[in-house]
């Protein structure tokens, strides 16, 4: 786990998109540090004030607003001084059917984030983006694509306002909102066979602990317009229906529903292009942003051999887990923990 560095004391950090699931895990993290002040910014009076209720915090403060809104963000920066940005629209099947309302929140939104946030004197934001950026062929994924595009062009003109400007790239974070192990629980619990689209699909796993970790990495070690990316595990869906299987002793079984709108068969972390460029940090790889401007005569060079001979760092090309290892990898969720704790699945199924 990455600590939290300690130049998040008394300071004032906005969460955009803050009710969601990344939301949740940053402010277990964060409200028991000296940090000054969360701000949660979202649509959403519900959830708000179920996490008003839920964590019953003077450091915390939530803001109603909308980062299609120009006007709202620019409110509630006002006094920040480190924002992540998590607001979007992630459903695939829904972007491809409103492609518009994605590019507004996911595209324009952002600008409208790091525009408001450079105004206001905030010296970091980070930008969360996600694996179907990277060759993307969906709704969703072209507009965090091109979020990833403004936000590197953003960070041009941010350092020099005192601003620096981050992407993180993750994968599948399991158990957050929408995706599919809630949906394989729930089936569990009334005995439902667990729906899967293609049994040979493959994703990267981590945690939404490893998320956070990413974001914390990443504020803390960023250069302008640098696109941070976690090392992660892969497995098939066919592989994560029978380790929840296996794991809550389910007599359930699996059926086979076909992919659904703009779904792909295996997801790219890093295209070949970025892998070139990239700097292994261990756990971690880094991308730093190409700098020079668009007089390309001031720059020689005799091209690059070796970008015939790279390939890209997809989840079907790099270590796919077992059944057991699965298994593994879902006792890091704090629900599943839970259900295990209770034998609730067991109870109901048998």
């Amino acid at each position: 786990m990455v600590r939290i560095n300690h130049v998040f004391k008394d300071k004032c950090l906005m969460i955009t998109g803050g009710t969601g699931t990344f939301g949740n895990a940053v402010l277990k993290r964060f409200l028991q540090t000296d940090i000054g002040e969360i701000r949660i910014f979202s649509r959403d009076e519900k959830k708000q004030n179920d996490m008003r209720l839920t964590y019953n915090n003077p450091k915390l403060k939530f803001y109603i607003g909308d980062v299609r809104r120009p006007e709202s963000l620019i409110d509630a920066m006002t006094g920040v001084d480190y924002a992540f940005h998590a607001a979007a629209l992630k459903q695939v099947p829904s972007c491809e059917f409103y492609p518009m309302e994605a590019l507004q929140t996911n595209s324009i939104g952002t600008e409208n984030v790091m525009n408001s946030a450079i105004l206001a004197g905030v010296k970091n934001v980070i930008v969360l983006s996600t694996d179907k950026a990277a060759y993307p062929i969906n709704a969703m994924g072209i507009s965090k694509a091109m979020m990833e595009k403004l936000a590197i062009a953003k960070s041009r003109v941010a350092s020099k306002r005192g601003c620096t400007i981050a992407v993180t790239r993750y994968g599948n974070v399991m158990a957050s909102r929408g995706s599919v192990i809630p949906l394989f629980f729930e089936q569990l619990k009334v005995g439902e066979p667990l729906t899967i689209t293609d049994p040979l699909m493959t994703r990267f796993m981590m945690s939404i602990s490893d998320a956070v970790d990413l974001v914390l990495y990443a504020f803390e070690h960023s250069n302008p317009g640098d696109l941070f990316v976690q090392k992660a595990p892969v497995a098939t869906i066919e592989i994560l229906a029978k380790a929840m299987i296996k794991l809550f002793s389910s007599a359930s079984n699996i059926k086979i529903i076909g992919t659904r709108h703009g779904e792909k068969a295996h997801e790219t972390l890093l295209t070949r292009e970025e892998m070139l460029r990239a700097a292994d940090l261990g756990g971690y790889f880094r991308i730093a942003a190409d700098n020079r401007d668009l007089n390309y005569s001031a720059y020689f060079s005799e091209g690059n051999e070796e970008l015939s001979a790279l390939t890209d760092y997809n989840s079907n090309n790099t270590k796919s887990l077992n059944i057991d290892e699965m298994i593994e990898l879902l006792h890091k969720l704090d629900f599943i923990r839970e259900a295990l704790d209770s034998k609730s699945i067991p109870e109901i199924v048998g």
